[in-house]
């Protein structure tokens, strides 16, 4: 597909744009949207979900074998615990595939599970205590002791407990054909790999601007079952004898509840571009912390973390999306990023939907799909250290007290209220939405607005309201998601795979476990060599 360029609109002598707005861009995008450019767009999913019994306790089970090698295994590995399952698909650009896969993920997954179900929620089941969570492993090469020892760090600075929480990331790119448009369009004058990261930097920094709508629209965590927060201070009311909640919550998975002596509310990792975002993120990694050095690194035969520093490795700050590439076999992530750019961007403050076998649903990904193009193509400047503070402030609101009307939020001009501010948003993502359609034969991406639209001055039809009167008719958190997991469990069970995902899914577990069996027979040095090798890498 070739796009005819036009003239350049308004820059000055360096090259940067004066006058180019999100209209100017749509206009001149309509014409290659309409020819199917945006049908180009590749997104994959990650899901979370706990293995649990029917009575809502957590599986004490290992990793069932007949899935594979969780080390090795492309599509089916585990999280922070042993018991937290992970499914991934491959990154496409079809949705329908998309979520397919996603789907046969479970279907295969629930043929090896015998009498467990996989938790629909995001906020973990009963829990018995931090121990009762355990952590995953991945066998003994060194590669898979040190995945182990990083979330054995983890175990050791913020608990267990809070590395139960399940979610659902949603990674996110655009055709390469889109770059060098936009690129003659702004009058950038700059290596086009560097307009790209730019462009993917200036999505984040809109993204953190809007995002709260995305935790109004699809936050489904309002309540806790009260093992969660057992032994700590917290501020939330009780339902009934078992379950604690927020009248107007959203998300508490997204709120702070869970995090304890958490040296990264210290962190300001900065996404007003690229270098700045690895150097702050690469100073994090590198400078020491009293506590966790208090932790110790290895103390008798116990490795208790990686490093004592800030973060043990990039993984470990938490973010509500990412910029991400896929990195080479021994090279950092970051390190990746600074050498060749953006590849894509990993949105991570989606719950999971209780009421979706896989969490999710296609209208919301259309949705994202609209948000995620509308926070690249509106205009995006850098994001100074107060208005920085004044998103988190808004992030605090929604997710505890989203749901309350006429809420006010912060804006760099004033307040406005939630209300007042999302039917702004929408207005825009009408016409994002509009240039996603025009290269399908259904209008799906405005469809997916007037489903959501009304839930602004209704909000009991969010999903959050929703889940707070499943939770109230069930009798309580655990009853309510029980009844989700058994009912997606015969649905998924009784619904027929496809025949060549299905041979892919048996092909790869057993050749995962070889492959970690191969990994393991190649180590020539020990953990403490690889480990002190891996550090001396951190520059």
């Amino acid at each position: 597909m070739r796009l005819r360029l036009p003239a350049v609109v308004g820059c000055n002598h360096r090259g940067f744009t004066l006058s180019v707005t999100l209209h100017d861009r749509l206009q001149f995008l309509q014409p290659v949207a309409q020819r199917g450019l945006f049908n180009q767009i590749q997104r994959g999913l990650e899901k979370e979900g706990l293995r649990v019994t029917h009575k809502g306790d957590l599986a004490q089970t290992e990793h069932p074998k007949a899935l594979g090698s969780a080390l090795t295994n492309p599509h089916i590995t585990t999280d922070y615990s042993e018991a937290l399952l992970e499914f991934i698909t491959p990154a496409v650009s079809k949705l329908d595939d998309t979520l397919a896969f996603m789907q046969d993920l479970h279907r295969f997954s629930y043929r090896h599970l015998q009498d467990e179900l996989i938790w629909p929620a995001s906020m973990p089941c009963k829990l018995q205590g931090n121990e009762s969570v355990p952590i995953a492993q991945y066998g003994r090469s060194n590669t898979g002791t040190m995945k182990t020892v990083y979330r054995n760090g983890l175990s050791y600075r913020y608990g267990r407990i809070m590395q139960a929480i399940a979610g659902l990331h949603y990674n996110f790119s655009l055709p390469d054909q889109l770059w060098p448009a936009l690129q003659h369009l702004q009058g950038d004058k700059q290596p086009l790999e560097t307009f790209k990261s730019n462009q993917y930097f200036a999505l984040i920094r809109n993204f953190r601007r809007y995002s709260w709508l995305l935790l109004y629209l699809f936050g489904a965590s309002p309540a806790i079952h009260k093992s969660f927060v057992e032994g700590k201070q917290h501020q939330l009311e009780t339902l009934d004898d078992e379950t604690l909640y927020l009248p107007y919550a959203t998300s508490l998975r997204m709120s702070g509840l869970g995090y304890q002596n958490n040296a990264q509310a210290s962190l300001k990792i900065c996404f007003n571009s690229l270098t700045n975002y690895v150097t702050t993120l690469s100073h994090a990694i590198k400078t020491p912390h009293k506590p966790y050095a208090e932790i110790g690194v290895k103390v008798g035969e116990e490795y208790r973390q990686l490093n004592s520093n800030i973060l043990q490795i990039e993984n470990e700050y938490y973010s509500d999306i990412r910029p991400k590439r896929v990195a080479k076999s021994g090279e950092r992530p970051s390190e990746a990023l600074l050498k060749r750019g953006v590849e894509y961007i990993e949105v991570r403050c989606i719950d999971l939907n209780p009421f979706e076998a896989i969490g999710i649903n296609k209208s919301q990904a259309r949705f994202v799909d609209t948000f995620l193009l509308f926070c690249l193509l509106e205009n995006s400047p850098q994001i100074p250290d107060d208005e920085c503070e004044q998103l988190d402030v808004n992030h605090h609101q929604i997710v505890n007290f989203g749901r309350q009307s006429n809420l006010m939020l912060h804006t760099p001009e004033g307040e406005i209220s939630r209300e007042a501010w999302s039917h702004q948003l929408f207005d825009q993502l009408q016409a994002v939405a509009a240039l996603l359609d025009s290269g399908l034969e259904q209008p799906e991406h405005q469809n997916a607005l007037d489903l959501y639209r009304p839930m602004i001055d209704q909000p009991e039809l969010t999903p959050s309201a929703q889940v707070l009167a499943g939770i109230q008719a069930a009798g309580g958190f655990v009853p309510f998601a029980l009844q989700q997991a058994v009912a997606q469990a015969e649905q998924l069970n009784n619904t027929e795979m496809d025949k060549a995902r299905q041979a892919l899914f048996s092909q790869l577990a057993e050749t995962s476990i070889q492959q970690q069996a191969d990994i393991e027979a190649a180590d020539q040095i020990s953990f403490e060599e690889y480990l002190a090798n891996y550090m001396a890498n951190l520059g």
